[in-house]
């Protein structure tokens, strides 16, 4: 692990690509994946056959890159609000859950053994499962 913190969540693309190249180097070339080669390594073919049931919505794809961004976020402690701040094992995170369940893979990775994230709020209605 680097002695110094770059101010980024961790690069969850690069990271991806990384342990695929670790595990089919010939599926990577000049840097890109080479995605109809790694399935015929894996014994999928490509068929010119679109007609496929998928879950689909407007603005997955942009859903999916909002997710694989790298946060500048950071995130503050506040042992003025917090109840026996040093003493606690507990750590209650206000904020946008994306991006705080991104901060939370790198500062806190391997060490979270559960989280509870409270369902929309300031919408005026009531969650019900």
């Amino acid at each position: 692990m680097p002695d110094f913190l770059d101010g980024l969540s961790m690069n969850i693309e690069q990271t991806n690509l990384d342990k695929l190249r670790s595990l089919f180097p010939e599926c990577v070339s000049e840097g890109k994946l080479d995605i109809d080669k790694l399935l015929s390594l894996c014994g999928e073919y490509i068929d010119n056959d679109f007609e496929k049931y998928r879950f689909e919505w407007k603005g997955k794809a942009d859903c999916l890159r909002l997710a694989q961004k790298r946060s500048t976020g950071t995130l503050r402690p506040c042992p003025e609000e917090s109840v026996n701040w040093d003493t606690t094992e507990n750590l209650y995170i206000e904020g946008d859950n994306l991006e705080v369940l991104k901060l939370l893979q790198t500062a806190y990775y391997r060490k979270v053994k559960m989280i509870y994230i409270d369902p929309p709020y300031n919408t005026g209605n009531d969650f019900v499962y």
